[in-house]
């Protein structure tokens, strides 16, 4: 209906109420009732022109949006000019960081928390992981320990700039979703190899090399079942193993990012923690360790230092249920403690101090905070799953990511190319012998298929 028709009609409809009411005065109020109730009754139809009128009105409003839109704009710029805010724009500054939304500054780190928890991950907190983002497009993930892999997932990143991993050393926590990343970013989109950096060992079946050489046998029937059904570009794997005991050393110097490595107090020998520099800011993570003369020197003034707060021994025995003689041993000397924790920051005197490596609830955090400021009075954030640090030179802004659950994974950044079917291994002929072929379901499918993008695809003979 026009604007012209629904005003006409308005019209009419008006009209025909006034008749109505003036028949009703007319010839019910002045003939047959006495004079207060004919006040009372005027006073009720007083009131239902004015309901009738006040409709009338925002029918009209409604079916006129010129003069919504005006109103909404200038109400819309009123406001804006005395708060800075808009009922109908994105807000200038958000509480929350909602991943894909917000651009990274080319002067700007952020730091994404994707596992903060214990060995044993949780619905709450996978195992270890940080992302790391810089302005000048890179990307770096240190530890992908056990469930981070979905925390990753849930940032909604191509997964083709998701291919540098750092390991820290080869605890299930902190390499144990290495495979889901590797397997599970092909199925995303991965088209550039995974690159991996990990430790050596004393000998060479501790190190980083010989782990992924025996995971990628352990997977041997899963890659090969892919080849010729996807396109399995991505499976490349490259791995860079470098001495546990270089200290200090660069291991990485590309784009203007320099990652350097030091040894880690933790289990055996092999672990390492590391340190990552660009454009004046310096990221410093410990992945497991007790406190250490390395760690001192070379993450001492880090912008941002995340550092394992592991569980006291208190909480071990009551939360995690274990036996008083090992929660002293883990908690103290096999991690850095809470109070330790604190001794260490009040040493190295970082900008922003992260503790991680346990579990975060409501009656753990109070206790873990109390230990920690026993020994360190200085900036503090106790991590937790999605917790996003952007850092620039001049400031530290600590919020929580809200992610989609139901999140899909984005195009790859060079053209996908379908599978080749000639590398596919196939069936043996027991079977193929097995198979019921639904011919005219499966053509159906195909037909409909090539109908809505345009393709020419026979079904398999």
């Amino acid at each position: 209906m026009s604007a012209f028709s629904q005003k006409r009609t308005l019209a009419r409809t008006a009209a025909i109420i006034k008749l109505f009411l003036i028949f009703v005065y007319d010839t019910i109020l002045l003939k047959l009732v006495t004079e207060e109730i004919i006040m009372t009754i005027k006073t009720l139809l007083f009131g239902t022109v004015l309901l009738f009128a006040g409709a009338a009105i925002s029918t009209y409003f409604t079916t006129n949006p010129i003069k919504i839109s005006f109103q909404t704009t200038y109400a819309q710029e009123s406001e804006r000019s005395v708060t800075g805010l808009s009922p109908v724009l994105a807000l200038p500054e958000r509480d929350a960081y909602y991943p894909g939304t917000e651009d990274l500054g080319p002067d700007e780190m952020r730091v994404t928390a994707c596992g903060t928890g214990m060995p044993n991950a949780r619905p709450k907190q996978a195992a270890a992981c940080f992302l790391v983002e810089l302005g000048n497009g890179d990307k770096f993930i240190f530890d992908i320990g056990t469930g981070s892999m979905e925390r990753l997932s849930g940032l909604a990143i191509p997964f083709d700039y998701l291919d540098k991993v750092f390991i820290g050393h080869l605890h299930s926590d902190h390499f144990g979703d290495l495979d889901a990343l590797w397997v599970g970013g092909v199925i995303s989109n991965r088209q550039r190899p995974l690159r991996i950096w990990g430790p050596s060992g004393t000998e060479a079946k501790y190190g980083t090399a010989y782990a992924v050489e025996h995971m990628k046998e352990m997977l041997l029937w899963d890659a090969a079942s892919r080849l010729g059904n996807v396109n399995t570009q991505g499976q490349q794997l490259e791995v860079t193993e470098f001495d546990y005991r270089g200290i200090n050393e660069v291991i990485y110097d590309e784009n203007g990012v320099v990652v350097r490595s030091f040894p880690a107090i933790h289990a055996l020998d092999g672990p390492v923690s590391f340190t990552l520099e660009w454009n004046g800011l310096k990221f410093a993570y410990s992945s497991d360790t007790y406190p250490n003369k390395w760690w001192m020197e070379y993450a001492t003034g880090a912008d941002i230092a995340i550092h394992e707060s592991f569980l006291p021994p208190i909480l071990l025995v009551k939360k995690q249920k274990w036996p008083v003689r090992d929660a002293l041993n883990v908690g103290t000397q096999v991690h850095t403690s809470p109070s330790m924790f604190g001794k260490v920051m009040s040493l190295t005197q970082p900008r922003l101090a992260v503790a991680y490596h346990f579990f975060n609830d409501f009656d753990t955090a109070p206790f873990v905070e109390s230990q920690i400021r026993t020994t360190y009075g200085g900036p503090l954030a106790l991590a937790v799953d999605y917790m996003v640090f952007n850092i620039t030179k001049d400031d530290i802004r600590v919020r929580m990511a809200v992610i989609n659950e139901d999140v899909w994974p984005l195009p790859s950044i060079p053209e996908k190319l379908s599978a080749d079917p000639n590398k596919r291994v196939g069936f043996s002929q027991f079977l193929i012998d097995g198979r019921e072929v639904f011919t005219d379901v499966i053509k159906k499918i195909y037909d409909e298929t090539n109908e809505e993008f345009g393709t020419d695809i026979n079904p398999p003979d």
